[in-house]
């Protein structure tokens, strides 16, 4: 009997090793990774030059704690500013200890200019985590449930309307940020377009509010830039990442710039384990591959071919509404919750997820090849049919 605490609804396998964009079962039977650990997997499974670099920093200092210089860290630091155009970066753990920290700058910002109550606008089907503050953020009721009383301090508006903000902002003297994904991964694949993007930023300088994107899930050359936000041109104060910038060592970050810069001072956040030499050690390996292999553009070139051949074998088929995405970050929404096609994937040796209940989430590794495509759009196409024909 396993003592692990009952906490995930565990489909019936367990891997033993991974190549490249497969993963192979206790049995010996293999599966394609279309979802690459939830968007961690970057680089896929045993890249080299990640299997080098975590082998030669293990050899080296796992952890020494932020009571001392972690020079990793400054170079890491340095490389995410050169991709974003921040200027500060704290580093830690996972994506809901990033959007923590970005909920606390919001609120130190606001008791600075003076703000009794400091207020952040989020958005509905947001997730931003499931600590206390990020769960009082996230808009699903389901995973806030049987976890009241909530944090205050939130105002919730519907995902990409200006004007909602607009009308918060003539009646709500207490906000001082807006938090948001660029892309919502768990509420569906839902993309906030660009002219949004640039409403909003406007619409932050005119009030003072910091704009903080959450960028955990779609960030890291997922949707073929760095940062989901680079599309539209804009640049958020506050900005959070995670799961794909170690490739599966666990790393997140929070990081700021204008008006946000040097809020934090010694004392007023931390971490013990966030930014140890390992995880830096993985997350600058990862950063070189995406660049040196040109994985962005091929998160593009790859992220459309799986859209365009899914739309061509499935075109006129009754019961599919929609297919979207930017990059390798796509859902296909059904009219019908269709849960059931995450075990007929696997049945098939197929690793997809569903989201909102309708949407088949597909989120490959960087590393993705047209072949690739290719195999995973031959797969799923007749999966999908046949589960909507019934």
């Amino acid at each position: 009997m396993s003592h692990v605490m009952n906490t995930y609804a565990r489909l019936p396998v367990a891997f033993t090793h991974g190549d490249g964009v497969w993963l192979h079962d206790e049995t010996g039977k293999r599966y394609l990774d279309a979802l690459s650990g939830i968007a961690v997997s970057t680089l896929g499974h045993n890249h080299p030059r990640l299997v080098r670099a975590i082998s030669q920093q293990a050899s080296r200092v796992l952890h020494t704690s932020n009571l001392y210089g972690i020079p990793l860290q400054d170079r890491l630091s340095d490389r995410l500013a050169d991709a974003s155009g921040m200027e500060e970066v704290f580093f830690c753990n996972s994506g809901c200890e990033a959007n923590e920290a970005a909920i606390k700058l919001a609120r130190m910002y606001g008791h600075q200019k003076g703000v009794e109550l400091p207020t952040i606008v989020v958005m509905e089907n947001a997730f931003h985590g499931r600590t206390m503050a990020t769960l009082s953020a996230t808009g699903n009721r389901k995973a806030q449930a049987g976890f009241e009383p909530l944090v205050s301090g939130f105002v919730r508006v519907p995902y990409k309307d200006i004007a909602s903000l607009r009308n918060v902002a003539a009646h709500n003297g207490s906000v001082v940020a807006v938090m948001l994904e660029m892309i919502q991964g768990e509420g569906g694949i839902h993309i906030a377009d660009d002219d949004f993007q640039r409403e909003l930023r406007a619409l932050c300088d005119e009030h003072g509010w910091l704009m903080i994107c959450d960028e955990v899930q779609c960030g890291l050359g997922r949707t073929g830039n760095w940062f989901g936000w680079q599309h539209a041109g804009v640049r958020p104060d506050v900005m959070t990442l995670a799961k794909g910038l170690g490739s599966g060592v666990p790393i997140g970050a929070c990081l700021t710039a204008g008006k946000a810069a040097g809020l934090f001072k010694p004392g007023n956040h931390g971490s013990t384990f966030g930014g140890n030499p390992l995880a830096c050690a993985a997350a600058l390996a990862t950063m070189d591959a995406i660049v040196d292999d040109n994985l962005m553009d091929n998160a593009v070139a790859v992220g459309d071919a799986i859209r365009n051949g899914l739309a061509t074998a499935l075109k006129g088929v009754p019961g599919v509404v929609d297919i979207r995405g930017r990059g390798l970050m796509i859902g296909i929404e059904l009219d019908r919750p269709c849960g059931d096609l995450v075990k007929r994937g696997l049945d098939a040796g197929l690793l997809i997820n569903v989201t909102a209940e309708r949407v088949v989430r597909l989120l490959p590794a960087l590393i993705f090849s047209s072949d690739d495509a290719a195999t995973l759009v031959d797969a799923l196409a007749p999966l999908i049919k046949d589960f909507l024909s019934q």
